[in-house]
Protein backbone atom coordinates (compact mmCIF):
# COMPACT_ATOMS: atom_id res chain seq x y z
CA UNK A 1 0.00 0.00 0.00
CA UNK A 2 1.44 3.42 -0.93
CA UNK A 3 2.33 5.81 1.88
CA UNK A 4 0.30 8.99 2.25
CA UNK A 5 3.12 10.96 0.64
CA UNK A 6 3.00 8.72 -2.45
CA UNK A 7 -0.73 9.19 -3.06
CA UNK A 8 -2.02 11.74 -5.55
CA UNK A 9 -3.86 14.65 -3.95
CA UNK A 10 -6.64 16.80 -5.32
CA UNK A 11 -6.37 20.60 -4.92
CA UNK A 12 -8.96 20.28 -2.12
CA UNK A 13 -6.99 17.65 -0.19
CA UNK A 14 -5.79 19.95 2.59
CA UNK A 15 -9.27 21.44 2.99
CA UNK A 16 -10.72 17.96 3.52
CA UNK A 17 -8.05 17.06 6.08
CA UNK A 18 -8.43 20.38 7.91
CA UNK A 19 -12.19 19.87 8.18
CA UNK A 20 -12.06 16.47 9.82
CA UNK A 21 -12.40 14.18 6.83
CA UNK A 22 -11.04 10.65 7.20
CA UNK A 23 -8.72 10.26 4.23
CA UNK A 24 -8.20 6.92 2.48
CA UNK A 25 -6.33 5.53 -0.50
CA UNK A 26 -8.76 5.34 -3.42
CA UNK A 27 -7.26 4.31 -6.76
CA UNK A 28 -3.96 5.90 -5.79
CA UNK A 29 -5.54 9.15 -4.56
CA UNK A 30 -5.89 10.40 -1.00
CA UNK A 31 -9.64 10.98 -0.84
CA UNK A 32 -12.19 11.82 1.90
CA UNK A 33 -14.26 8.75 2.75
CA UNK A 34 -16.44 10.62 5.28
CA UNK A 35 -16.53 13.80 7.35
CA UNK A 36 -19.18 12.97 9.98
CA UNK A 37 -21.34 9.90 9.46
CA UNK A 38 -22.31 8.11 6.27
CA UNK A 39 -26.00 8.35 7.16
CA UNK A 40 -25.84 12.10 7.82
CA UNK A 41 -24.03 12.79 4.56
CA UNK A 42 -26.34 10.47 2.61
CA UNK A 43 -29.51 12.05 4.00
CA UNK A 44 -28.19 15.57 3.46
CA UNK A 45 -27.81 14.75 -0.24
CA UNK A 46 -31.26 13.18 -0.49
CA UNK A 47 -32.99 15.98 1.43
CA UNK A 48 -30.92 19.08 0.63
CA UNK A 49 -27.54 19.09 -1.13
CA UNK A 50 -24.24 17.24 -0.99
CA UNK A 51 -20.89 18.51 -2.30
CA UNK A 52 -18.41 15.97 -3.65
CA UNK A 53 -14.76 16.36 -4.62
CA UNK A 54 -14.44 14.08 -7.66
CA UNK A 55 -11.18 15.49 -8.99
CA UNK A 56 -9.73 11.97 -8.95
CA UNK A 57 -11.87 11.05 -11.96
CA UNK A 58 -9.90 10.90 -15.21
CA UNK A 59 -10.46 13.77 -17.65
CA UNK A 60 -9.20 13.36 -21.21
CA UNK A 61 -9.52 15.84 -24.08
CA UNK A 62 -8.95 15.14 -27.77
CA UNK A 63 -7.73 17.21 -30.71
CA UNK A 64 -7.47 16.39 -34.40
CA UNK A 65 -9.70 15.87 -37.44
CA UNK A 66 -10.36 12.16 -36.74
CA UNK A 67 -11.55 12.31 -33.13
CA UNK A 68 -15.19 11.44 -33.88
CA UNK A 69 -14.50 8.29 -35.96
CA UNK A 70 -11.72 7.30 -33.54
CA UNK A 71 -13.98 7.40 -30.47
CA UNK A 72 -16.84 5.86 -32.41
CA UNK A 73 -14.57 2.89 -33.07
CA UNK A 74 -13.87 2.40 -29.35
CA UNK A 75 -17.18 3.14 -27.63
CA UNK A 76 -20.29 0.97 -27.47
CA UNK A 77 -22.57 3.96 -28.03
CA UNK A 78 -22.20 6.03 -31.16
CA UNK A 79 -20.58 9.42 -30.72
CA UNK A 80 -20.47 10.42 -34.40
CA UNK A 81 -23.92 12.01 -34.22
CA UNK A 82 -23.41 13.84 -30.92
CA UNK A 83 -24.37 17.50 -30.98
CA UNK A 84 -22.35 20.35 -29.41
CA UNK A 85 -22.86 20.46 -25.60
CA UNK A 86 -24.21 16.90 -25.55
CA UNK A 87 -23.00 14.20 -23.11
CA UNK A 88 -23.50 10.44 -23.40
CA UNK A 89 -23.00 7.56 -21.02
CA UNK A 90 -21.15 4.78 -22.81
CA UNK A 91 -18.79 1.84 -22.34
CA UNK A 92 -15.42 0.80 -23.65
CA UNK A 93 -15.06 -2.93 -24.20
CA UNK A 94 -12.23 -5.25 -25.13
CA UNK A 95 -12.34 -7.60 -28.12
CA UNK A 96 -14.08 -10.25 -25.99
CA UNK A 97 -16.89 -7.82 -25.09
CA UNK A 98 -15.75 -7.35 -21.50
CA UNK A 99 -16.15 -3.89 -20.02
CA UNK A 100 -12.91 -1.93 -19.76
CA UNK A 101 -14.70 1.04 -18.22
CA UNK A 102 -17.97 2.91 -18.17
CA UNK A 103 -17.44 6.47 -19.31
CA UNK A 104 -19.04 9.79 -20.08
CA UNK A 105 -18.39 11.12 -23.58
CA UNK A 106 -18.58 14.92 -23.85
CA UNK A 107 -18.85 17.15 -26.88
CA UNK A 108 -17.98 20.45 -25.23
CA UNK A 109 -17.83 23.90 -26.78
CA UNK A 110 -14.88 25.43 -24.94
CA UNK A 111 -14.63 28.59 -27.04
CA UNK A 112 -17.31 30.21 -29.18
CA UNK A 113 -14.94 30.63 -32.09
CA UNK A 114 -13.91 26.95 -32.03
CA UNK A 115 -15.85 23.89 -33.19
CA UNK A 116 -17.12 21.48 -30.56
CA UNK A 117 -14.47 19.03 -29.43
CA UNK A 118 -14.66 15.73 -27.58
CA UNK A 119 -13.70 14.67 -24.08
CA UNK A 120 -14.01 11.68 -21.78
CA UNK A 121 -14.49 11.30 -18.05
CA UNK A 122 -13.30 7.87 -16.91
CA UNK A 123 -13.06 6.10 -13.58
CA UNK A 124 -9.98 6.97 -11.53
CA UNK A 125 -9.01 3.31 -11.18
CA UNK A 126 -9.07 2.88 -14.97
CA UNK A 127 -7.48 6.11 -16.18
CA UNK A 128 -4.06 4.70 -17.01
CA UNK A 129 -5.59 1.59 -18.57
CA UNK A 130 -7.90 3.65 -20.78
CA UNK A 131 -5.11 6.03 -21.80
CA UNK A 132 -3.01 3.03 -22.86
CA UNK A 133 -6.01 1.53 -24.70
CA UNK A 134 -6.58 4.79 -26.58
CA UNK A 135 -2.92 5.03 -27.60
CA UNK A 136 -2.90 1.40 -28.68
CA UNK A 137 -5.77 2.03 -31.10
CA UNK A 138 -4.78 5.42 -32.56
CA UNK A 139 -3.23 3.76 -35.62
CA UNK A 140 -3.75 5.95 -38.68
CA UNK A 141 -6.30 8.22 -36.97
CA UNK A 142 -5.15 11.83 -36.74
CA UNK A 143 -5.86 12.31 -33.06
CA UNK A 144 -4.06 13.94 -30.14
CA UNK A 145 -4.88 12.54 -26.68
CA UNK A 146 -4.47 14.95 -23.75
CA UNK A 147 -4.73 13.76 -20.15
CA UNK A 148 -6.00 16.79 -18.21
CA UNK A 149 -6.70 15.01 -14.91
CA UNK A 150 -4.07 16.84 -12.87
CA UNK A 151 -4.63 20.18 -14.58
CA UNK A 152 -8.32 20.57 -13.82
CA UNK A 153 -10.51 19.85 -10.79
CA UNK A 154 -14.02 18.46 -10.72
CA UNK A 155 -16.74 18.73 -8.08
CA UNK A 156 -20.34 17.54 -7.97
CA UNK A 157 -23.27 19.39 -6.40
CA UNK A 158 -26.12 16.93 -5.92
CA UNK A 159 -29.54 17.00 -4.28
CA UNK A 160 -32.99 18.59 -4.50
CA UNK A 161 -31.53 21.98 -3.50
CA UNK A 162 -28.44 21.73 -5.72
CA UNK A 163 -29.52 24.29 -8.30
CA UNK A 164 -30.78 26.60 -5.56
CA UNK A 165 -27.31 26.55 -4.01
CA UNK A 166 -25.40 27.13 -7.25
CA UNK A 167 -27.74 29.68 -8.88
CA UNK A 168 -26.57 32.77 -6.94
CA UNK A 169 -23.02 32.27 -8.22
CA UNK A 170 -23.83 32.54 -11.93
CA UNK A 171 -25.95 34.61 -14.29
CA UNK A 172 -26.72 31.49 -16.35
CA UNK A 173 -30.12 29.82 -16.12
CA UNK A 174 -29.08 26.35 -14.90
CA UNK A 175 -32.62 25.00 -14.70
CA UNK A 176 -32.91 25.44 -18.48
CA UNK A 177 -30.01 23.08 -19.10
CA UNK A 178 -31.15 19.69 -20.33
CA UNK A 179 -29.87 16.59 -18.59
CA UNK A 180 -26.71 15.17 -20.11
CA UNK A 181 -25.68 18.48 -21.59
CA UNK A 182 -22.90 20.82 -20.50
CA UNK A 183 -21.54 24.24 -21.33
CA UNK A 184 -18.88 26.76 -20.39
CA UNK A 185 -20.14 29.35 -17.90
CA UNK A 186 -18.79 31.80 -15.34
CA UNK A 187 -19.42 30.60 -11.81
CA UNK A 188 -18.28 32.57 -8.75
CA UNK A 189 -16.16 34.64 -11.13
CA UNK A 190 -14.36 31.58 -12.54
CA UNK A 191 -14.74 30.03 -15.98
CA UNK A 192 -16.14 26.52 -15.46
CA UNK A 193 -17.51 23.74 -17.61
CA UNK A 194 -20.83 22.79 -16.00
CA UNK A 195 -22.83 19.66 -16.84
CA UNK A 196 -26.25 18.41 -15.71
CA UNK A 197 -25.00 14.99 -14.71
CA UNK A 198 -24.37 13.05 -11.51
CA UNK A 199 -23.95 9.73 -9.76
CA UNK A 200 -26.43 9.91 -6.89
CA UNK A 201 -29.89 9.64 -8.43
CA UNK A 202 -30.51 13.28 -7.53
CA UNK A 203 -30.74 16.52 -9.47
CA UNK A 204 -27.59 18.58 -9.70
CA UNK A 205 -24.50 19.52 -11.64
CA UNK A 206 -20.87 18.60 -12.02
CA UNK A 207 -18.34 21.34 -12.72
CA UNK A 208 -14.76 21.40 -13.97
CA UNK A 209 -12.34 24.30 -13.65
CA UNK A 210 -8.62 25.03 -13.27
CA UNK A 211 -7.24 23.25 -10.26
CA UNK A 212 -5.76 26.40 -8.75
CA UNK A 213 -9.20 28.06 -8.71
CA UNK A 214 -11.36 25.30 -7.25
CA UNK A 215 -10.80 26.07 -3.55
CA UNK A 216 -12.54 29.45 -3.70
CA UNK A 217 -15.55 27.97 -5.50
CA UNK A 218 -15.71 25.01 -3.12
CA UNK A 219 -15.65 27.19 0.02
CA UNK A 220 -18.40 29.45 -1.28
CA UNK A 221 -20.58 26.48 -2.23
CA UNK A 222 -19.98 24.82 1.15
CA UNK A 223 -21.14 27.99 2.92
CA UNK A 224 -24.22 28.23 0.68
CA UNK A 225 -25.00 24.53 1.19
CA UNK A 226 -24.71 24.87 4.97
CA UNK A 227 -27.49 27.48 4.93
CA UNK A 228 -29.92 24.88 3.51
CA UNK A 229 -28.67 21.97 5.68
CA UNK A 230 -26.35 20.62 3.02
CA UNK A 231 -22.73 19.55 3.50
CA UNK A 232 -19.61 18.04 1.96
CA UNK A 233 -19.93 14.31 1.33
CA UNK A 234 -17.28 11.61 1.19
CA UNK A 235 -16.84 8.50 -0.92
CA UNK A 236 -18.71 6.24 1.51
CA UNK A 237 -22.04 8.06 1.17
CA UNK A 238 -21.41 8.52 -2.56
CA UNK A 239 -21.40 4.72 -2.72
CA UNK A 240 -24.65 4.27 -0.75
CA UNK A 241 -26.31 6.94 -2.90
CA UNK A 242 -25.29 5.35 -6.21
CA UNK A 243 -26.30 1.90 -4.97
CA UNK A 244 -29.80 3.11 -4.04
CA UNK A 245 -29.96 4.65 -7.53
CA UNK A 246 -29.06 1.26 -9.06
CA UNK A 247 -25.95 2.64 -10.75
CA UNK A 248 -23.14 0.15 -11.46
CA UNK A 249 -19.68 0.72 -10.03
CA UNK A 250 -16.59 -0.39 -11.88
CA UNK A 251 -14.78 -3.07 -9.93
CA UNK A 252 -18.10 -4.38 -8.61
CA UNK A 253 -20.96 -4.54 -11.15
CA UNK A 254 -18.56 -3.92 -14.05
CA UNK A 255 -15.32 -5.74 -14.83
CA UNK A 256 -13.45 -6.98 -17.87
CA UNK A 257 -15.04 -10.36 -17.15
CA UNK A 258 -18.55 -8.81 -17.35
CA UNK A 259 -20.25 -7.80 -20.59
CA UNK A 260 -22.90 -5.11 -21.23
CA UNK A 261 -25.68 -7.65 -21.84
CA UNK A 262 -25.50 -9.32 -18.45
CA UNK A 263 -24.96 -5.90 -16.84
CA UNK A 264 -28.35 -4.82 -18.28
CA UNK A 265 -26.74 -1.86 -20.05
CA UNK A 266 -28.21 -2.41 -23.51
CA UNK A 267 -29.24 1.26 -23.63
CA UNK A 268 -25.54 2.13 -23.78
CA UNK A 269 -24.83 -0.13 -26.78
CA UNK A 270 -25.58 0.79 -30.41
CA UNK A 271 -25.07 -2.30 -32.58
CA UNK A 272 -26.70 -1.18 -35.83
CA UNK A 273 -24.90 0.39 -38.78
CA UNK A 274 -21.51 0.74 -37.11
CA UNK A 275 -18.44 -1.20 -36.06
CA UNK A 276 -16.63 -0.94 -32.75
CA UNK A 277 -14.26 -2.99 -30.64
CA UNK A 278 -16.17 -5.80 -28.93
CA UNK A 279 -19.26 -5.62 -31.17
CA UNK A 280 -19.07 -9.21 -32.47
CA UNK A 281 -18.70 -10.62 -28.96
CA UNK A 282 -21.61 -8.52 -27.64
CA UNK A 283 -23.82 -9.77 -30.48
CA UNK A 284 -22.98 -13.32 -29.41
CA UNK A 285 -23.86 -12.51 -25.81
CA UNK A 286 -27.28 -11.32 -27.00
CA UNK A 287 -27.87 -14.75 -28.52
CA UNK A 288 -26.84 -16.57 -25.33
CA UNK A 289 -29.98 -17.34 -23.33
CA UNK A 290 -27.87 -18.48 -20.38
CA UNK A 291 -26.42 -15.02 -19.69
CA UNK A 292 -26.43 -13.95 -16.06
CA UNK A 293 -28.60 -10.97 -15.14
CA UNK A 294 -27.81 -7.99 -12.91
CA UNK A 295 -30.57 -7.67 -10.31
CA UNK A 296 -31.55 -5.73 -7.22
CA UNK A 297 -32.00 -7.50 -3.90
CA UNK A 298 -33.88 -6.43 -0.78
CA UNK A 299 -33.41 -8.00 2.65
CA UNK A 300 -35.17 -7.68 5.99
CA UNK A 301 -33.33 -7.22 9.28
CA UNK A 302 -29.97 -5.50 9.51
CA UNK A 303 -27.43 -8.01 8.20
CA UNK A 304 -25.81 -6.49 5.12
CA UNK A 305 -24.72 -8.68 2.19
CA UNK A 306 -21.27 -7.75 0.94
CA UNK A 307 -19.39 -8.27 -2.28
CA UNK A 308 -18.84 -11.95 -3.16
CA UNK A 309 -21.60 -13.28 -0.87
CA UNK A 310 -23.12 -16.31 -2.57
CA UNK A 311 -26.76 -16.29 -3.70
CA UNK A 312 -28.57 -19.61 -3.23
CA UNK A 313 -31.80 -21.22 -4.34
CA UNK A 314 -32.67 -24.47 -2.55
CA UNK A 315 -29.01 -24.66 -1.46
CA UNK A 316 -27.80 -24.42 -5.08
CA UNK A 317 -25.49 -21.51 -5.86
CA UNK A 318 -27.26 -19.34 -8.47
CA UNK A 319 -25.43 -16.04 -8.24
CA UNK A 320 -23.22 -13.63 -6.35
CA UNK A 321 -23.54 -10.24 -4.65
CA UNK A 322 -21.48 -7.43 -6.18
CA UNK A 323 -22.42 -4.52 -3.87
CA UNK A 324 -24.45 -4.26 -0.67
CA UNK A 325 -25.27 -1.70 1.99
CA UNK A 326 -27.76 -0.79 4.67
CA UNK A 327 -29.95 1.74 2.89
CA UNK A 328 -30.24 5.02 4.83
CA UNK A 329 -33.30 5.95 2.76
CA UNK A 330 -35.25 2.72 3.29
CA UNK A 331 -33.82 1.48 6.59
CA UNK A 332 -33.12 -2.05 5.39
CA UNK A 333 -30.31 -3.83 3.52
CA UNK A 334 -30.12 -3.66 -0.28
CA UNK A 335 -27.71 -5.17 -2.76
CA UNK A 336 -26.97 -5.72 -6.42
CA UNK A 337 -25.66 -8.92 -7.89
CA UNK A 338 -25.67 -11.33 -10.79
CA UNK A 339 -27.94 -14.39 -10.97
CA UNK A 340 -28.84 -17.12 -13.42
CA UNK A 341 -31.71 -16.07 -15.74
CA UNK A 342 -33.90 -18.88 -14.39
CA UNK A 343 -34.12 -17.14 -11.01
CA UNK A 344 -34.04 -13.51 -12.15
CA UNK A 345 -37.78 -12.77 -12.13
CA UNK A 346 -39.00 -9.96 -9.88
CA UNK A 347 -40.33 -11.32 -6.62
CA UNK A 348 -38.12 -14.40 -6.62
CA UNK A 349 -36.80 -15.24 -3.16
CA UNK A 350 -33.18 -16.33 -2.78
CA UNK A 351 -30.90 -16.90 0.18
CA UNK A 352 -27.77 -14.86 0.76
CA UNK A 353 -24.89 -16.58 2.49
CA UNK A 354 -23.58 -13.98 4.95
CA UNK A 355 -20.68 -15.40 6.91
CA UNK A 356 -22.06 -18.89 6.81
CA UNK A 357 -25.65 -18.00 7.66
CA UNK A 358 -28.44 -17.86 5.10
CA UNK A 359 -30.69 -14.81 4.97
CA UNK A 360 -33.71 -14.48 2.64
CA UNK A 361 -33.57 -11.83 -0.09
CA UNK A 362 -36.15 -10.82 -2.68
CA UNK A 363 -35.38 -9.70 -6.23
CA UNK A 364 -36.81 -6.20 -6.68
CA UNK A 365 -36.76 -3.63 -9.50
CA UNK A 366 -33.79 -1.35 -10.11
CA UNK A 367 -33.29 1.39 -9.22
CA UNK A 368 -34.25 1.10 -5.56
CA UNK A 369 -34.60 4.89 -5.35
CA UNK A 370 -36.05 7.37 -7.81
CA UNK A 371 -36.30 11.04 -7.01
CA UNK A 372 -39.62 12.83 -7.31
CA UNK A 373 -40.28 14.77 -10.48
Amino acid sequence: MPSTDQLAKTPLHDWHADHGARMVDFAGWSMPVQYTSIVEEHKATREAVGLFDISHMGRILFDGPDVAPFLDRLTTRSVADMQPQQIRYSLMCNDAGGVLDDILVYRPVLREEQPAGFGLVVNASNREKILAWLQEHVGDFHVEINDKTHEYSMIAVQGPKAIEVVDPFTDEELTSMRYYTGRLIELAGVECFVSRTGYTGEDGIELVCDGDKILGIWEQLVSAADRVDGRPVGLAARDTLRLEAGMPLYGHELLESINPVEAQLDFAVNLRDREFVGKAAIEEFHRDSHQRVRVGLQLDGRRVPREDCKLLRCDEEVGVVTSGTFSPSFNHPIAMGYVKPTVAALGTTLDVDIRGQQHPATIVPLPFYQRGK
